[in-house]
């Protein structure tokens, strides 16, 4: 980020604040597989219509979806396919220190003496 401006900055911060709810990530994810009206989001979601309306109304805000009417219903896709590489970088970010907390548990528990070998040397 090169020196933003405050405004730009809020901005920025708002987006993220946008990703930063579960129900939000999860239509997302739903989305990736292309437009869905919002009861079908909703049920992929295992959520009220209500609540994905209120969620997709957020994230149209911020630039993450796009509505389009038909008739009477509304359907929604993703807006920006940026955001499918930013949480694919997150995810992947994740994913690489969870291996290296598992690798070093694993190396740890490799090199600390078995609990049997303890009490056969104390008794």
């Amino acid at each position: 980020m090169k020196q933003l401006p405050p405004d730009a900055l809020e901005h920025v911060a708002n987006y993220f604040r946008t990703l930063s709810e579960t129900t939000r990530l999860r239509i997302l994810n739903v989305l990736g597989t292309g437009e869905l009206s919002v009861g079908e989001i909703a049920q992929e979601v295992q959520s009220s219509v209500a609540n994905v309306s209120r969620h997709l109304a957020q994230m149209a805000q911020y630039g993450l979806v796009t509505r389009e009417s038909r008739g009477n219903a509304a359907y929604y896709r993703i807006a920006d396919p940026a955001v499918h590489e930013l949480c694919d970088l997150v995810c992947g970010s994740l994913v690489r220190r969870f291996d290296q907390v598992a690798s070093d548990h694993a190396a740890f528990l490799a090199s600390a003496p078995s609990t049997a070998k303890r009490t056969r040397r104390s008794g």
